[in-house]
């Protein structure tokens, strides 16, 4: 699966510039040390935190999309530097909750 099938599949609303990659599973996570530690390559980062120093942690982890669900408003400044970063912020008014159950269809997380 790639993002452009979430985008497609879950009406993701894609707010940054990026190039459309593969996603292999799902972290689910507000705390950007958690992402750091514990978040693979190619997985989907799922938040409700919008800041900037989102960006530099999906870039580390080399995540495929950060998702922010409930509906969180994502400032520009944020947006702006994903896309010089080429980090896919996808945003979503569904809960965290409700998505992941989305995504465990789509068979993300099933092995």
């Amino acid at each position: 699966m790639t993002t452009k099938d979430l985008v497609e599949k879950i009406d993701l609303k894609p707010l940054s510039k990026f190039a459309h990659r593969d996603v292999d599973g799902v972290f689910v996570s507000d705390m950007v040390s958690d992402v750091m530690a514990g978040a693979k390559s190619g997985n989907l980062w799922l938040t409700v935190q919008t800041h900037k120093s989102i960006v530099p942690a999906a870039n580390l982890v080399d995540v495929s999309a950060i998702i922010i669900t409930s509906g969180k408003e994502v400032p520009e400044a944020t947006v702006d530097l994903a896309g010089k970063f080429n980090i896919a912020i996808l945003s979503t008014e569904l809960p965290t909750f409700e998505l992941v159950g989305k995504l465990y269809e789509l068979g993300l997380g099933k092995k």
